[in-house]
């Protein structure tokens, strides 16, 4: 008691939150990718969401974070506004 969760029941629980959810099964290490993305998409440094993540490395995040559509798309407006200005 007190101590870390073991994986069998860590894996365990977040399988019954899915099936709560009315999620299909999934693996918990999808959800790290997914969190990863989504500070990613929020604009989140990557060193912070390391530390958030528990990587010791910004390489390690980065394996973790994807590229999005609207983060290249909010990218690509961000580039086009700072060589033209804001069109419109």
């Amino acid at each position: 008691m007190g101590g870390p969760a073991g994986a069998r029941w860590d894996w365990q629980r977040w399988q019954a939150l899915l099936l709560e959810a009315g999620v299909e099964p999934r693996r918990l290490h999808d959800a790290r990718h997914t969190a990863a993305t989504l500070l990613l998409a929020l604009g989140v440094t990557t060193t912070t969401a390391g530390l958030l993540l528990g990587h010791t490395s910004p390489t390690a995040t980065r394996r973790y974070q994807h590229l999005v559509g609207e983060v290249r798309s909010d990218a690509a407006a961000r580039v086009g506004t700072a060589l033209w200005g804001a069109s419109g």
